[in-house]
């Protein structure tokens, strides 16, 4: 029977169903696990389930009969593979699976700070509305998302999505390849200054390379629109978040919705801690891709990765 080890199951959620594994051999399921506790915890296993634990030589050794890592994500950084393929060791991975779920929460943070749902809400909860002399109180400015132009870095699947979307809420869709690999799109590619120049929105669904990381700088806030909107649903790396408070205080941009962060969790010498506005700024515990139905897909296809492999098959392998 294989021996089968979850080193990080709480990531996945309490509501989560895990049973189905036992089908595939006897499992062990770790909450959350360190790197100094992670050898002692794989020394038996024959595939470990894991999310962000660094898997190499030295959180692995002394795990002789490891046979597979299976990934509960689509990145797969934390992997020394040439390590892995060294001793032989099977990884896979999981893709797609949230592109639904985080274009949704583009949006869910896109209309928080350009509605001000923050204020509107202190407003009602506070009491004030209770003493309005009319029917409605407009204090705040907002916008029509209609007609407004919607930049994209990261035209993988969650942009097309996001930029699908956008087209229906009546935006036009422009956007840039930082790798410079261009397909035939439907949409207008644009140089990177121009795009900073012309976004009312500008979402970032980019993967972390040396060409994005520090990308959103002072430099990129200072040519955008004073009334754009910036979202990061990507890698936190991807910003400077001491520049992007300075763009926030200094109205060179309106506002900023993020769900990822340049350290997860969150250090307490973030600069983005300090600011509290949240009619400018939402930040989000990196749950974007989180939803129940998607929490859901992510294990079952973890499932079907682990199952392919004991029966000889190869499905969504990295090596």
């Amino acid at each position: 029977m294989q021996n089968i080890v979850f080193l990080e199951a709480g990531t996945l959620g309490s509501d989560m169903d895990f049973s189905p594994f036992e089908k595939l051999g006897r499992v062990t399921r770790y909450e959350k696990s360190t790197a100094a506790e992670t050898p002692g915890r794989v020394a038996d296993a024959d595939i470990v389930i894991v999310n962000k634990i660094n898997m190499n030589a030295k959180t692995l050794a002394g795990a002789d009969h490891l046979k597979m890592i299976a990934i509960t994500a689509t990145g797969y950084n934390m992997i020394d593979l040439d390590y892995t393929r060294k001793k032989g060791i099977a990884v896979a991975n999981v893709a797609g699976y949230s592109t639904d779920a985080v274009a949704q929460h583009t949006f869910a943070l896109l209309f928080y700070v350009m509605h001000k749902l923050a204020y509107y809400d202190a407003y009602v909860k506070e009491g004030n509305y209770c003493h309005c002399d009319t029917f409605t109180h407009i204090e705040e400015r907002f916008h029509e998302l209609a007609g407004k132009n919607w930049g994209i870095i990261g035209m993988g699947a969650i942009g097309h999505k996001v930029a699908r979307i956008a087209e229906a809420f009546g935006c036009n869709v422009i956007y840039h390849s930082m790798s410079g690999c261009l397909r035939e799109e439907p949409y207008e590619h644009v140089e990177l200054d121009t795009l900073f120049a012309e976004s009312d929105i500008l979402s970032i669904h980019a993967p972390l390379t040396p060409a994005t990381e520090g990308l959103m700088n002072r430099d990129a806030f200072r040519k955008m629109k004073n009334s754009a909107i910036f979202l990061n649903l990507a890698r936190g790396p991807i910003v400077n978040e001491a520049d992007l408070v300075w763009a926030l205080e200094t109205g060179e941009i309106a506002a900023a919705g993020l769900d990822v962060l340049s350290a997860e969790p969150m250090r307490e010498d973030n600069p983005l801690l300090a600011y509290k506005d949240s009619r400018k700024l939402i930040i989000t515990p990196h749950v974007a891709w989180a939803p129940v139905e998607t929490r859901a897909r992510l294990l079952e296809e973890v499932y079907r990765n682990i199952e392919a492999f004991l029966k000889g098959e190869e499905r969504n392998r990295i090596h």
